[in-house]
């Protein structure tokens, strides 16, 4: 195989990565109270945009506001007690700089992945290999 040939294999088996912090925007959560509950009403969409497993960001989320969460048949999340939409934003945010951005380049283009027994998060774009929380 010459280079030309390895270079487009190269090329057909890299992730697609995109230029620009732009494109990646996380959602303002939606949160209404219901009673004595708080409902993530776009919780979804925003696990969606992340590429995360819905459970992984339940699972953060109910620990950062010290709560318990249900997700429901509509992919909306419902935690207990009342939370305002500032406080939901601010675990949001944390869930992203920990398990979303790469710590090397700011790339959102990463994934979870184990490597040697340990979960950590791996860079498309750079490559990086970085240590996640535990949850």
């Amino acid at each position: 195989m010459d280079y030309d040939e390895q270079l487009k294999r190269a090329l057909s088996e890299a992730p697609d990565v995109s230029e620009g912090s732009d494109r990646f925007t996380v959602p303002d959560p939606v949160v209404r109270q219901e009673g004595n509950a708080t409902v993530y009403e776009n919780f979804a969409e925003t696990h969606d945009r992340l590429a995360r497993a819905p459970d992984h960001l339940q699972k953060f989320l109910q620990s950062e506001l010290g709560t318990s969460a249900q997700l429901d048949d509509k992919g909306r999340v419902r935690f207990t007690g009342e939370f305002k939409q500032r406080r939901v934003a601010e675990a949001l945010d944390d869930y992203v700089e920990s398990f979303v951005l790469c710590s090397e380049c700011d790339s959102p283009d990463t994934r979870l992945v184990t490597e040697q027994g340990a979960k950590v998060l791996k860079c498309d774009a750079c490559g990086a290999l970085s240590a996640i929380p535990d949850l």
